[in-house]
């Protein structure tokens, strides 16, 4: 298998997906601003539902939409699989509240007199 016929086969959603994981852990890892923290969550948040979905996609078939109950044999055989859209979906929303909970927590610590960055807190953090 050539180089070339590697890359062609390559799925771009499943691609930029986990370089997006790999932005976000980087993120999480090498900054130490609560903000920039929870930034970095969302990025790889958004790049583990790509990577989700792009497991779930077939080329060639349609949304799991039937549109009448005659042909639903024939229909599902052509659908793709909504299991992984639904886990998607609700990750979503899981992603909304653990960001908005990590905000939350950075601006508390914040207005209670402490600092933003993680290293200022010592042997709190543990």
């Amino acid at each position: 298998m050539s180089v070339m016929a590697f890359i062609a086969g390559i799925n771009p959603v499943a691609a930029s997906g986990a370089v997006l994981v790999l932005v976000g852990l980087w993120g999480v890892l090498s900054r130490p601003n609560l903000f920039k923290i929870a930034v970095a969550f969302s990025v790889m948040e958004t790049g583990v539902n790509l990577v989700i979905l792009s497991v779930g996609y077939i080329r060639g078939r349609t949304a799991p939409i039937l549109d009448s109950a005659a042909d639903a044999r024939s229909a599902s055989a052509r659908m793709t699989d909504p299991v992984p859209q639904a886990l998607v979906l609700t990750a979503i929303v899981i992603g909304l509240a653990v960001t908005a909970l990590m905000l939350s927590y950075a601006v508390r610590l914040r207005t209670g007199g402490g600092d933003s960055s993680i290293e200022s807190y010592g042997e709190e953090k543990w």
